[in-house]
């Protein structure tokens, strides 16, 4: 079975969803989950960090550190030595593990949950010791929780105007962080609730050029670390805020809650659904560069290319940014497009982060503007199940090259830790780094958590790698 154990408490269909959730949530223990979910989690949790550390000289990343406020004995930034607040660091931490448009994706929630819930639960790790097994299954729960929303809430209108994980990621971390820190029920149905609150991130950053993407996972570990806060002192929030006339889905999906969100429905784990992008770029960019990259191998040059035709679910063509055809002010931009991703592949025979800063390569421009991006109804009825594309080449004489994808590809575990291995080691050294993901892969062993974040600091004290039982 791929997921958890399906937990028997008993809950009220008259009962508000957040308690149902937090009801069960709770009842859960380490050992509900399979193998396998846990290997996944602790490869999202290296995907993270490889992130953070590749992306923490990006002007966003020292954007966010620059504006978080130094305490003595704070919560880890990563890769610097600086310390904060648990909030602004993990503030810090979401920009960061957000900074190369390459964190990990659940399709169906259109969301990113990873770079919300880590962020989260490191700071909270360092806060008071977690078990590593606690951890873990913490992690398992918020990614659940906001997947499952997401599915419920999210359809293609509503994301062209709102961020998805700015929506549903802080409910997922607020009842990832209860979990982790053994609050109650109804603690964790106000931390959800909380979190709902500051439920945001307008999709207004494709269309005017703007770097505001990058901040919108950091609100949300940020605000969920608050919720939690407030929950654990007392604090009381309206526990109908799911399905309430002004509850999230009424506010803004303008219609009625599913009468259940289920956690775990039928023994599956949401997180299982998650998949590590292999590219630096939007999410609905993956396949379709991967298609180009099999193109581009039969294609002796681009100068004979005259039209580049583009099919994808109807997700995808409409999500805001992914149509652009420019003019691109920076890479974010260019991350966003389709049609920037499939030309700069044709151009470069390569799927990678130099791929973006090429903004005014005039062959790459020249083939974006032959470029004509389709909903295909067949990729359309597969989503979010599937993820699929097809890129067709006409060249000058007739001639076609077309190749076509029924899934994106997703970066391999060994890929992904073979990314994190160098962009750790770039910054951290190539032994701490190599300890740091040993420290990972036993993570179930260790008595105190805390000692992955710290072991991500630039200067850490004394010795912080250690196990127990």
């Amino acid at each position: 079975m791929t997921g958890a154990m399906v937990i028997g408490a008993t809950v009220s269909g008259n009962e508000p969803l957040a308690r149902r959730m937090a009801r069960s949530a709770l009842a859960l223990e380490f050992a509900d989950f399979d193998p396998e979910v846990v290997a996944k989690a602790k490869v999202c949790l290296i995907d993270f960090l490889s992130g953070a550390f590749e992306a923490g000289g990006h002007p966003w990343s020292r954007q966010a550190i620059a504006a978080a406020h130094p305490v003595g004995n704070g919560a880890t930034i990563i890769g610097t030595s600086r310390l904060a607040s648990g909030a602004d660091a993990a503030f810090a931490n979401a920009v960061m593990g957000h900074g190369l448009v390459r964190e990990d994706m659940h399709a169906a929630s259109i969301s990113h949950h990873g770079v919300v819930i880590w962020p989260t639960l490191l700071a909270l790790s360092e806060r008071a010791p977690l078990r590593g097994t606690t951890l873990l299954a913490a992690a398992i729960i918020g990614y659940e929780t906001g997947a499952r929303i997401g599915r419920a809430l999210f359809n293609s209108d509503l994301a062209r105007l709102y961020r998805p994980t700015g929506l549903v990621a802080p409910l997922g971390a607020a009842l990832a962080g209860s979990f982790a820190l053994g609050l109650s029920e109804q603690a964790a149905t106000s931390a959800i609730a909380i979190a709902a609150n500051t439920s945001s991130g307008l999709n207004e950053w494709p269309h005017g050029g703007g770097s505001e993407m990058y901040f919108h996972p950091g609100f949300a570990a940020s605000n969920a670390l608050r919720a939690i806060a407030l929950a654990e002192a007392g604090a009381l929030a309206s526990e109908t805020i799911l399905e309430g006339e002004a509850g999230l889905f009424a506010a803004f999906r303008r219609q009625r809650a599913p009468d259940d969100i289920k956690l775990f429905a039928g023994g599956e784990a949401e997180i299982m659904a998650v998949y590590n992008k292999p590219a630096p770029a939007c999410n609905f960019a993956q396949t379709a560069s991967q298609a180009a990259l099999r193109v581009s191998h039969e294609l002796a040059e681009t100068e004979s290319v005259e039209r580049i035709v583009i099919r994808a679910p109807d997700a995808a063509v409409r999500y805001p940014g992914c149509e652009a055809k420019g003019p691109y002010r920076n890479a974010l931009q260019a991350k966003m497009s389709i049609p920037f991703s499939v030309s700069a592949t044709l151009v470069r025979g390569e799927i990678d982060e130099e791929n973006y800063p090429s903004l005014a390569d005039p062959e790459i421009l020249r083939l974006i503007a032959a470029t004509d991006l389709q909903s295909d109804a067949a990729f359309t009825a597969a989503f979010p199940a599937k993820q699929g594309a097809d890129v067709t080449v006409h060249l000058r004489g007739g001639k076609i090259i077309r190749h076509s994808l029924s899934d994106v590809v997703a970066a391999t575990p060994a890929e992904i830790r073979h990314r994190f291995r160098a962009a750790a080691a770039h910054v951290i050294g190539e032994d701490r780094a190599r300890r740091l993901e040993q420290a990972i892969d036993g993570c179930e062993h260790l008595g105190d958590a805390g000692v992955i974040a710290a072991s991500c600091r630039l200067e850490p004290p004394g010795q912080i790698l250690r196990t127990a039982s």
